[in-house]
């Protein structure tokens, strides 16, 4: 069986190909800021080495300035595209994923700013008005996507961060805190009950299950296929995935089932029929109805709905692409 052959060359060390949580065992992210700074501002082109499934006690804004794919916060996947304005908690794992062709890079895909929360504690004592940044810091510890005016203000904030150092870069730094502490132009990401074990042996196993998942999707992908590759039972792996993940099995390869079918009904003119053999379902009746659950409208609402659909041109073969992250 052909799943099983992939499981065994992934467990037997052979270098998976890069996707969503990258091919080496996920760990705590140290990010390291400079004595003359209290935050870090980054442009990152994608993918580079720090592109993975990762978590940090620092606080992350995340500006994607270039690109579509999808992003996994916490326990949420959802599609994404430029620009994308989020805002990470403390130890909240996370990672955006973006399909590309071999070798192509993105450069300057993103824009990363990270800050302890603690700064900004200490400093109240001092500066009595950052307390007013908890109920904000509270917020993102289940990750915030920003839109409307707070996206386009934010986004231009961060841009001019990156032309300023000093002083001047920390003013508009304090500028996007305050904006982003005062918007309610958000949506939250993760669910409150997600909570996962964050050490090194649980990310290895549930890093080697997410990546064998999302390249596996649309296959007749089986629980325990995945359970064998993680080295568990199946009842195991299923409250080990639950736990860490705040997903099921089958919620979770569904969400990716229907984000693609989403990419696929606003991109393209495939018939809803194709598009549900395409991406995992094997009868449409099945498909309608996880579709139904998960936006409250059925895939041909769906398309008639989706703004600026990119007709298929029959003299365009599509891209050979594979997945990055």
């Amino acid at each position: 069986m052909a799943t099983l052959t992939k499981m065994r060359e992934a467990k037997g060390g052979i270098e998976l190909r890069p996707g969503p949580f990258a091919s080496s065992p996920p760990t705590f992210e140290h990010i390291i800021t400079g004595i003359d700074e209290s935050f870090l501002w980054r442009l990152d082109d994608y993918p580079w080495e720090r592109n993975v499934w990762n978590f940090h006690p620092e606080f992350e804004i995340h500006l994607i300035r270039k690109g579509e794919g999808v992003a996994f916060v916490g326990d949420y996947i959802g599609a994404f595209s430029a620009t994308y304005l989020t805002v990470i908690g403390s130890d909240l794992p996370h990672d955006w994923v973006t399909m590309t062709a071999p070798g192509e890079v993105i450069e300057g895909r993103e824009v990363v700013v990270q800050f302890h929360p603690d700064r900004i504690r200490e400093a109240t004592r001092l500066l009595p008005e950052f307390a007013e940044l908890e109920d904000f810091f509270a917020r993102t510890q289940r990750g915030l996507v920003f839109n409307g005016e707070t996206l386009v203000k934010g986004a231009d904030l961060i841009e001019r961060m990156g032309t300023e150092k000093g002083v001047a870069r920390l003013a508009l730094f304090l500028q996007l805190l305050d904006l982003l502490a005062r918007s309610a132009e958000y949506e939250i990401l993760s669910s409150p009950e997600y909570s996962p074990k964050l050490d090194a042996e649980t990310l290895d196993a549930l890093q080697r299950a997410l990546v064998f998942i999302y390249r596996n999707f649309a296959t007749d992908i089986r629980l325990s296929d995945v359970a064998d590759l993680a080295g568990m039972s199946e009842s195991a792996f299923s409250r080990f995935f639950k736990k860490n993940t705040g997903n099921t099995f089958t919620d979770h390869v569904n969400k990716l089932r229907i984000w693609q079918a989403c990419k696929l009904l606003a991109e393209s003119d495939m018939p809803i029929t194709d598009i549900c053999f395409e991406v995992g379902y094997l009868n449409i009746s099945n498909f309608n109805r996880t579709f139904l659950r998960h936006h409250r409208m059925t895939p041909s609402a769906y398309r008639r709905l989706t703004p600026q659909r990119r007709p298929q041109r029959d003299d365009l073969a599509p891209p050979d692409e594979t997945l990055r992250r």
